[in-house]
């Protein structure tokens, strides 16, 4: 069916085709390119900062990019998650270079935050307690 559709269309028609075809097929590489370049770590959802590639090759080869991105922390406390995990979880000894890297981003991109935490709700603002004794 198809080939006789295309026996049937002339020479001019079938080469616009192939042209708007390359053409078409070009555009969508570059722009797929383009945004790829634009936004590499959007698979991962880390900070696109300096350092950010050695951080995702690293660590998430055991755990998750948002395991990384739900906390933060001084370089001390990376420093601490770091030999946290060489000493009970099986990370080995990373070179100075790699583990500076990593600690130098962390610290940079997802530092110490005030409160981990919202603030506690006002009283008034709280449900009322069903298990709470009742006062006559």
């Amino acid at each position: 069916m198809i080939q006789l559709t295309i026996q049937k269309l002339s020479t001019k028609t079938l080469l616009s085709f192939i042209v708007a075809l390359a053409i078409s097929l070009v555009l969508f590489l570059t722009s797929s390119a383009s945004l790829q370049a634009q936004d590499s770590n959007r698979v991962s959802g880390l900070e696109k900062a300096e350092g950010w590639q050695v951080v995702e090759a690293n660590c998430t080869e055991c755990h998750s990019a948002q395991l990384i991105t739900q906390n933060s922390g001084s370089r001390v406390v990376w420093e601490s998650r770091i030999r946290w995990m060489q000493d009970t979880q099986g990370l080995g000894e990373l070179a100075a270079e790699v583990e500076e890297s990593i600690l130098d981003y962390l610290a940079a991109n997802y530092p110490q935050k005030e409160s981990g935490r919202r603030p506690a709700l006002l009283v008034e603002l709280m449900p009322v307690n069903p298990y709470a004794p009742k006062i006559d």
